[in-house]
């Protein structure tokens, strides 16, 4: 994004992807760590979609 890159929004927006599966699966777990880590990764989805529009 530094050096606008045409790709900057599609790799945001893979990342939001991303982010939004690995924050599926670790809320599946009762685990507080794994609680922890699926609410880690739903912020990092929103941030990321923010920069992906």
């Amino acid at each position: 994004m530094s050096r606008d890159s045409q790709f900057a929004k599609q790799v945001c927006g893979l990342c939001a992807t991303i982010c939004d599966a690995c924050a599926t699966e670790c809320a599946k777990h009762q685990n507080p760590t794994c609680q922890s880590c699926a609410e880690a990764c739903r912020r990092c989805a929103e941030e990321c979609r923010k920069m992906a529009s």
